[in-house]
């Protein structure tokens, strides 16, 4: 046991002491700053790490070795592998170079007794010598006549002699194609090199830079190094020039004796190769001129596309808006938000512009309502109601974000409602319809938003402009008072002066023209909206006959008649409740009272629609109940709507009737 024990033990240490003498006989170069070589002749390590071995000087050699000779025990099994990386430069570009490049295995690194030109700086004379004991292993771009050579540059396998065993035309078998494609030695351009020994079979492979080692060797050739190789021996590159001269350099280097050890050449770290001076003068002065040309516009391409997207993204902005900053948004965040406001993003078109779905980061859906302006004078005051209408926090009042100012336009940004706008479901022409439940709650909800306007916040925000389409609906379908591109702000208990009158047709208030705006006029728009809602019709229908054109008198006079309920909107069914349509409808009365005195106050409205508060009596005769006085077009015309004085800015005043009502 003991002996077995003993045996494992010496194994153990010869392997380890192979495995060892193994790892000594590799390296890897990727460019030769630190390499530990010798080199004699012209060759020399340029700035970068490339090893030059012969230069532009005529009849001149240079050799490059690994100073570490390696063992190579005749009695074991001899292998190398190696992989390196040159080129074969030429003064100009298309000229004839010399001689070539030679991976050499010697068992001296002293070849000064070699010739130049065709003797590639390792061989002398033309003889052979059996007790030469070296391999060489040459890219030979020169054709020798004395050498009985290919009549072309090639690659040659050398045993002490340069006359080659072997040779063949440069070409690598390409994996992809399954073919030889031919290389051209003098081309300038880095060439890769393989040389694979494994004790009996010697390949040789190229290829060019970029391509994969080739499945196939160039030349293959069984042999018997043993018995010309030396225990000792070097391995290196020699190079040399004749009559003719050539830049010769090795880019990376890497060697081993065994071929699992190989280290992989990194040929993104290899130095670049200086191009011959032909190619560096590539360019005639036409071609000079006409890259000048072409760069100059590309410049002028690229200052029209730079003018181009800053015109197409420019804003206004003024010194007074910095403190607004949080509530404006950039022109081309809201381009992009809208996929550059196309058509099919489009959501809604009214009077005063035409809204957008959009979509911000982090997938917040937003309305972009675009408003063509033209007009300064107002404009501070107005981004001062925007944000402050941004700052007002209601569960039934639209968002408002923010906004953003180009010239000639003005864009609005509120929260996207993914319902829409009441109006779609109201009328007997949508095919959407509400029930009564989903009715009552819609209203309740937009007087509690008015009623919130009118007395919860520090100013009173009238609004200004009550209707379906300016109701919106969210994902619960719970009412939502958007749309305040005509609201007006004023202290509480202030008078207000009289401006000019404001709103649709059909909800405004009669005392408009005399009296101008105020909480009562919002009112009565609020009764017009109640009974719209109820009946399922606008306020003003010209087509109907006369004595239903206007639904406030309509309402009114079915009442007198005692066919009230006949008034709701036929498509409620019998799912309702008989005494609450009756109760709304006779509020909707009661706000559009023509007497603004005897119109309740929003606070009012929203405890007699909760049942908080009984509906007062009232006579069907009594003052102003029923005596529907429309605004008219030409009433409106007047009075100069177009023009608001002590308001926003005139752009949101232009009454647009779309359909027969405001949208």
């Amino acid at each position: 046991m003991v002996c077995k024990l003993y045996l494992v033990f010496i194994f153990s240490c010869v392997h380890l002491i192979f495995l060892s003498s193994q790892q000594e006989t590799r390296f890897v170069y990727n460019g030769f700053d630190q390499a530990d070589l010798y080199s004699n002749g012209i060759a020399r390590v340029l700035p970068g790490g490339l090893l030059q071995l012969t230069n532009a000087t005529d009849f001149q050699m240079g050799h490059a070795f690994f100073k570490q000779p390696f063992d190579f025990d005749p009695s074991s099994s001899l292998s190398f592998y190696t992989h390196f990386v040159c080129a074969l430069v030429p003064p100009t570009l298309g000229a004839d170079g010399g001689s070539g490049i030679v991976f050499v295995v010697s068992p001296s690194m002293d070849l000064s007794h070699a010739d130049t030109g065709q003797f590639l700086g390792v061989f002398s004379n033309g003889t052979s010598s059996s007790s030469s004991h070296l391999l060489a292993i040459e890219l030979d771009a020169v054709y020798s006549i004395a050498l009985d050579e290919l009549k072309s540059p090639h690659v040659g396998i050398d045993v002490n002699s340069p006359i080659s065993v072997e040779s063949a035309l440069p070409s690598y078998f390409s994996n992809t194609l399954r073919k030889n494609e031919s290389i051209n030695l003098l081309s300038g351009k880095p060439i890769q090199v393989w040389v694979d020994y494994d004790g009996s079979l010697l390949n040789v492979s190229l290829a060019p830079m970029e391509v994969q080692k080739p499945n196939l060797p160039l030349m293959s050739r069984a042999m018997n190094l043993s018995e010309i190789f030396q225990e000792k021996m070097y391995v290196g590159f020699s190079a040399s020039t004749g009559n003719l001269v050539s830049n010769q350099y090795v880019l990376g280097w890497s060697f081993s004796g065994g071929k699992e050890l190989l280290q992989t050449l990194d040929l993104s770290k290899l130095p670049p190769v200086p191009l011959p001076s032909g190619e560096r003068n590539i360019l005639s002065p036409p071609l000079i001129g006409l890259v000048i040309l072409l760069v100059i516009l590309v410049l002028m391409v690229l200052v029209g596309v730079y003018w181009y997207r800053g015109k197409k993204y420019s804003e206004v902005k003024e010194s007074w808006e910095k403190e607004y900053g949080p509530h404006r948004f950039s022109y081309k965040s809201l381009y992009k938000a809208t996929n550059g406001f196309c058509k099919d993003g489009r959501v809604g078109k009214g009077g005063f512009g035409e809204v957008y779905k959009g979509t911000l980061p982090l997938s917040r859906h937003i309305a972009v309502k675009r408003l063509s302006h033209d007009a300064e004078q107002g404009m501070k005051q107005f981004v001062a109601e925007v944000v402050t209408m941004g700052n007002l926090e209601h569960r039934n009042l639209v968002p408002l974000l923010g906004y953003c100012r180009r010239k000639g336009e003005l864009l609005l940004v509120s929260e996207y409602m993914p319902n829409g706008s009441l109006d779609q479901y109201l009328f007997p022409s949508q095919n959407l319809s509400l029930t009564w439940l989903q009715r009552i709650s819609i209203l309740k909800d937009i007087a509690s938003a008015l009623s919130y306007l009118h007395t919860g916040t520090k100013q009173v925000v009238l609004h200004r402009d009550i209707k379906a389409s300016n109701v919106m609906l969210d994902s619960e379908f719970n009412g939502r008072l958007g749309d305040f591109g005509m609201a007006k702000f004023h202290n509480h208990g202030a008078n207000l002066s009289a401006t000019a009158a404001v709103g649709t047709i059909g909800y405004m208030a009669p005392e408009l023209t005399t009296m101008g705006t105020s909480t009562k006029t919002d009112v009565y728009a609020f009764g017009v909206f109640l009974l719209e809602v109820t009946c399922g019709r606008r306020p003003v229908e010209p087509e109907l006959p006369a004595e239903k054109q206007y639904l406030v008198k309509w309402v009114s006079e079915c009442w007198k008649q005692a066919s009230l309920l006949e008034t709701r909107d036929p498509r409620l069914g019998r799912d309702f409740t008989s005494e609450e349509v009756e109760m709304v409808l006779k509020l909707g009365l009661l706000c559009t009272n023509a007497m603004p005195e005897s119109r309740p106050v929003m606070r009012q409205v929203v405890q007699f629609l909760n049942r908080d508060l009984p509906l007062p009596e009232f006579l069907l005769d009594g003052p102003g109940i029923g005596a529907f006085m429309p605004v008219s077009m030409e009433a409106s015309s007047s009075i100069g709507v177009p023009i608001l004085r002590n308001s926003s800015i005139s752009l949101f005043v232009t009454h647009t009737i779309l359909d027969g009502h405001g949208r």
